[in-house]
């Protein structure tokens, strides 16, 4: 399936130029923002700005937590708010791929027991 994602323009891989655990791939439907390793406080900005770019842009998107070694409460928040912009724009949000259980274990931490369920 990998083969079927393109670059849109040089958004494809880091987000930023230093090294942030957020990638981004697209095909004609679906943004699938990518998390790697541990997603925190140092890396929110560019998570931001990255998940409101993709809810604007109207395509579906996908967050695979599959790298993902485990999530603070920043990165649990924009989660949260990207899943409820998401619902309130009309444009589809889930997850993709089995996330590690610190990372399910933070979302239940945090208080959130109805999150977007996976893709």
């Amino acid at each position: 399936m990998d083969d079927e994602w393109y670059a849109a323009g040089s958004r494809k891989g880091r987000a930023r130029e230093h090294d942030v655990p957020v990638t981004l791939q697209q095909n004609d439907a679906v943004s699938l923002v990518r998390l790697e390793g541990a997603i925190g406080i140092d890396c929110a900005a560019e998570l931001r700005e990255l998940l409101v770019q993709e809810l604007q842009s109207g395509m579906a998107v996908r967050v695979s937590l599959e790298s993902a070694s485990g999530l603070d409460v920043t990165a649990v928040q924009l989660l949260w708010a990207a899943a409820r912009e998401a619902k309130r724009v009309g444009v589809e949000f889930g997850f993709e791929g089995r996330a590690a259980e610190t990372v399910w274990s933070a979302l239940a931490n945090a208080g959130i027991n109805e999150f977007p369920v996976p893709a």
